[in-house]
């Protein structure tokens, strides 16, 4: 038996993934699921990602030992500190790395979705450096309640383009760039933000986030001794930060993988984004995968206080997770994270984004033992937020 929950040869994560596409979009993402492992595996493609990671980003991000969190918690809690990479999030790790593959597969123009703004400002970010022209579809709603984020991307030089259909939020951005693409096959790439998408998305922007993990088991044989944790702990809506967490501890059946969703005001409330509580198989944005779907296959809205949570699936890796008994999950409300946020913030002097907020709300909802070491990974800063927790604690 397999037991790797890496991708298979057809792009597969058990029965998760694959590549469902309009005939329209079959050459570009065949180019692309032909060139990617070649191209990232170039030594001189290497050594321009990670000095770029070291030099521009600030890599290695630190893992911190959270005294007073793991104080209030009984456990060993670490945060590895991803809100301190520049543009204040996860996303520019991808985003580094496929705009270098776009580069070396001579593409003079880069579309992008986004739902809280930080994959948006992330991809404008490597636009500026590279010099390249850059698009990014965005929900109305999105635009509304994340303005700090959409004022970044124009000043980087980016074209911001709302999305007015659905919920207009992530999910409809992403339909807007996918038609963008469809209409401009030639010159254009897609930087997909999360580990979603057609094959061989997922696998290679889980492998551009994966060197979270990899710092994580460095950093962690410097502080405990050893490489391994007991668990690691990511928010997922896509799920790209928790992709990265967990990449290296995929086959470590003695790491526990906790995945937590939205709940947004109750799982069951019509207004949520917990996809593993209510999906069912399905394909979006050409991938099968676990999705919230009415009786007759619509698409069910999603909803969670966070922006980045707000998304109707996970990405075939994390449904994999799921559906295998290998990923625990959990979902969280909104009420539950905004408050781990502000805790968050009073107990050791951070501002999580609220997608974080959600993980860190877990400890509320699940004992760990004292001598347990339980790495979260904190995936943004909460200056995007601010307005947000203004607003709910009436700041």
């Amino acid at each position: 038996m397999n037991t790797s929950y890496n991708i298979d040869k057809k792009g597969y994560y058990g029965k998760f993934g694959g590549a469902y596409i309009p005939e329209m979009l079959f050459p570009n993402v065949e180019e692309l699921r032909n060139s990617y492992l070649d191209i990232m595996s170039e030594p001189a493609f290497q050594q321009e990602f990670h000095d770029l990671l070291r030099d521009y980003v600030g890599r290695p991000s630190p893992l911190y030992f959270a005294k007073r969190l793991s104080e209030k918690y009984n456990t060993k809690i670490y945060l590895k500190r991803e809100d301190l990479n520049h543009t204040g999030a996860h996303k520019v790790n991808n985003t580094i790395g496929q705009i270098l593959v776009a580069k070396r597969l001579g593409k003079k123009r880069i579309i992008a979705e986004t739902g809280a703004g930080q994959h948006g400002v992330a991809t404008a970010t490597v636009c500026a450096l590279m010099g390249i022209e850059c698009i990014v579809y965005m929900g109305e709603i999105d635009i509304a309640r994340q303005a700090p984020n959409v004022a970044r991307m124009k000043m980087l030089g980016a074209t911001v383009v709302p999305a007015t259909s659905g919920s207009k939020t992530l999910k409809d951005a992403t339909n807007e760039a996918i038609r963008d693409w469809i209409n401009n096959p030639v010159d254009t790439h897609y930087i997909i933000g999360s580990v979603v998408g057609p094959h061989p998305y997922p696998d290679m922007v889980a492998r551009f986030q994966s060197v979270i993990s990899e710092e994580m088991k460095k950093q962690l044989r410097e502080k405990e001794g050893r490489e391994l944790p007991d668990y690691v702990i990511a928010c997922v809506g896509g799920g790209s930060n928790a992709a990265g967490a967990f990449y290296h501890f995929l086959d470590q059946k003695e790491v526990g993988l906790i995945a937590v969703e939205a709940a947004g005001k109750g799982i069951y409330s019509g207004e949520s984004a917990a996809t593993s509580a209510l999906g069912k198989d399905g394909i979006i944005h050409g991938s099968r995968t676990l999705l919230m779907q009415s009786d007759d296959g619509q698409i069910t809205e999603p909803y969670s206080i966070s922006a980045g949570l707000d998304y109707p699936g996970v990405g075939p890796l994390h449904a994999h997770l799921y559906d295998s008994g290998r990923g625990e999950f959990i979902s969280i409300s909104d009420d539950e994270a905004m408050k781990a946020g502000l805790e968050l913030c009073k107990l050791e002097g951070i501002i999580p984004a609220i997608e974080s907020s959600h993980a860190l709300a877990v400890f509320k909802t699940r004992q760990f033992q004292p001598d347990d070491v339980v790495i979260l990974n904190l995936s943004g800063r909460g200056d995007k937020d601010l307005n947000t927790y203004i607003n709910y604690f009436d700041l």
